[in-house]
């Protein structure tokens, strides 16, 4: 499928140092490592307390069970795991068939690599290949310049803020919502019913 928004090049990554490859069970205890950071530390997830390795890898089934992309960014040569992406349905009615969210995740020592425009370049192209048409982003908290940058780097836009929508380490927090079409987005009506 012929991509009418192509993806600006992801900068500063040094594609000798990275590999994107889908996630398989052994990387699991990596991916819920760096997940549970994000979630005792920040605001880019609105848990507040991590998940096990056991439900992250039963999350991780349930998206590649859907036939969506379940990411890893691996160090080469070292073969760590760096970052995680995936693709979920936005929501589940049957409407938003062709729409998706996608989620992000760096380890705190990969952060600056460009890890994370590294999975998400890969995520839009393997999600456009799917005949998805919309990407959204639901990113916590409006002050996240980071997620928020590489969102709108990578071709997103603004779409709306929820102000006060959590409550997250003792104070209320935004959710910033960007989109990005997919292929050839609402400029063409789906080729058939999904």
């Amino acid at each position: 499928m012929r991509d009418e928004h192509p993806l600006p090049p992801a900068a500063g990554v040094a594609q000798a140092a990275l590999r994107i490859r889908p996630a398989d069970a052994a990387d699991m205890a990596a991916i819920q490592a760096i997940y549970a950071h994000h979630v005792l530390t920040g605001l880019a997830s609105f848990e507040e307390m991590p998940p096990a390795v056991a439900e992250m890898a039963a999350r991780r089934q349930k998206v590649i069970g859907r036939g969506l992309p379940y990411l890893v960014a691996e160090d080469v040569p070292g073969g760590g795991v760096l970052g995680y992406a995936y693709a979920s349905p936005f929501r589940d009615r049957v409407a938003y068939r062709f729409s998706l969210e996608d989620s992000v995740y760096v380890a705190p020592a990969a952060v600056g690599r460009g890890v994370g425009s590294a999975l998400l370049a890969e995520l839009i192209a393997r999600c456009s290949e799917l005949g998805y048409r919309q990407m959204v982003a639901v990113i916590g908290d409006s002050a996240n310049a980071a997620s928020i940058g590489l969102h709108a780097k990578l071709g997103f836009e603004m779409a709306g803020r929820l102000a006060s929508i959590a409550f997250k380490f003792g104070r209320w927090v935004d959710s910033v919502y960007m989109r990005r079409p997919l292929g050839p987005g609402d400029d063409t009506l789906p080729a058939a019913p999904g």
